[in-house]
């Protein structure tokens, strides 16, 4: 049955009464965004790690993972919703160095139900702890909206209220949970002086968000805007396709266990699990690419420290013989013993090795054949990508780079049909992991590492 209240509803009626000032709708954005970040890191911060809950619509709205992990929430969000989303966008934040199985514990923490049409979609944010209780929304027509905080007993009591009502005509079990976790929470502190607190720090966190522009770099700053929010919508797409991947990994390492199966079935079960495994790779290295051209103003996060690069590439050969073979593709290391260290991040450099191995042998034919080769020079070790082709009888040494770049991240071969990192992301990532990569027909692909001890000789 369809709920007679709506947030929509519940947003007029709290704006009912009010003298309140109207601004657009891109000056509400920044004041809504503005707004969770001052509520989070300077009055929710503490009060959350004694537990609470929220209520929110359509977005989760809070980005703290403490708060997240502590509170139970609820979010009417539209049917689909992709509950991981990208930094800094309003959905539940990733930690991108923890694997994605374990990044699915976090929706544990709130239900997702269903946003009716008629709730409309502008921001809606109740918080009630112990100690720390706020209503954050959105309201008004198009061009002409207020942001609106309560924080008044009689306010937060009726919200809730109303808000008891929907879930108990939307989804009685729920209600009954929104009702325990209400009575579980006992008797509340209403901060009265919140209010008073909250206003000048919302006009501070705004003054520093004033866009400081000129009209000579309008410009560029355009096509600067264009390329970070298409790095952003990567950002969300390679992240929500390794999801359902990662499920049907699940999904067959749970059909190998429990069911008795022929050889060519069980053989099937684990191409199709290889497969998924390469593209979630795929997708994780595009990712990272693309986070690093969205915070392009800001220095690599990334912690360099010694690692054997030579004992990385043994280790990831039997992956790769089992990926080429596949295709009829040989592999060949030549690496010599005692070499030092270089400086460099051990998980993302694996991920950046597979990628080059895929894109530097995606396309050959079968009787091809790939040379890694990894020498010391000077200060720095050089690892060589050598594609020796097969085509028609004739082998040569080649590593041209083919295709067209779409936008800053990506690049697209029309002969293969796939999507790689272009060369400038390439270039970008591999100088966050302390790489410098040069690309020559004659010599193939050669990216240089730097030694950790300088004294090398």
């Amino acid at each position: 049955m369809k709920s007679l209240i709506t947030i929509k509803k519940i947003q007029d009626l709290l704006l009912q009464g009010l003298n309140t000032s109207y601004v657009d709708d891109e000056t509400s954005r920044r004041m809504w965004w503005a707004s969770l970040e001052v509520v989070q890191k300077e009055f929710l911060s503490y009060s959350s790690l004694e537990g609470g809950f929220w209520l929110a619509s359509p977005l989760p709205a809070l980005t703290d993972k403490k708060c997240l992990a502590k509170m139970k929430g609820w979010l009417w969000s539209p049917e689909g919703f992709p509950y991981f989303q990208i930094d800094n966008a309003g959905f539940l934040p990733v930690d991108h160095s923890i694997k994605i199985k374990e990044d699915s514990n976090f929706i544990k923490n709130y239900k997702v139900l269903n946003l009716n049409t008629k709730d409309g979609y502008e921001p809606f944010l109740i918080i009630i702890t112990t100690n720390f209780q706020c209503l954050l929304t959105i309201a008004g027509e198009k061009d002409k909206r207020t942001l609106l905080m309560r924080c008044d007993e009689q306010s937060l009591k009726t919200a809730i209220e109303l808000i008891d009502a929907k879930l108990y005509q939307e989804n009685y079990q729920e209600a009954l949970n929104f009702r325990n976790a209400i009575k579980n929470l006992g008797d509340l502190n209403i901060n009265n002086q919140f209010e008073n607190n909250f206003w000048p720090s919302l006009s501070t966190k705004l003054a520093n968000l004033i866009p400081k522009l000129s009209v000579q770099n309008a410009i560029k700053n355009d096509e600067k805007n264009d390329q970070l929010t298409e790095a952003k919508l990567l950002q969300a797409i390679s992240h929500e396709v390794r999801t359902p991947l990662a499920t049907i990994r699940t999904l067959i390492s749970s059909t190998l266990r429990k069911y008795n199966m022929d050889e060519s079935m069980k053989n099937r079960l684990i191409q199709i699990d290889n497969e998924c495994n390469e593209q979630i790779d795929r997708f994780g290295l595009i990712f990272n690419a693309a986070e690093l051209v969205s915070n392009d103003n800001i220095s690599p996060p990334n912690q360099l420290a010694r690692i054997n690069l030579g004992e990385i590439l043994y280790k990831l050969s039997p992956i790769w013989n089992k990926q080429l073979k596949r295709r009829g593709i040989s592999l060949k290391i030549d690496i010599p013993k005692q070499l030092p260290e270089i400086l460099s991040n051990s998980e993302k450099l694996e991920l950046m090795l597979r990628g080059l191995i895929d894109k530097n042998t995606r396309g050959l034919r079968e009787g091809s054949s790939l040379i890694l080769e990894l020498r010391p020079a000077g200060q720095k070790l050089k690892l060589q990508l050598k594609v020796k082709k097969f085509d028609a009888g004739k082998n040569e040494i080649s590593n041209k780079e083919d295709g067209s770049d779409i936008g800053p991240v990506l690049n697209w071969n029309p002969q293969t049909g796939s999507l790689q990192l272009s060369q400038i992301a390439t270039q970008k990532l591999l100088a966050s992991l302390g790489g410098h990569v040069t690309q020559r027909r004659d010599t193939g692909l050669t990216v240089f590492f730097p030694i950790a001890d300088t004294d090398y000789i």
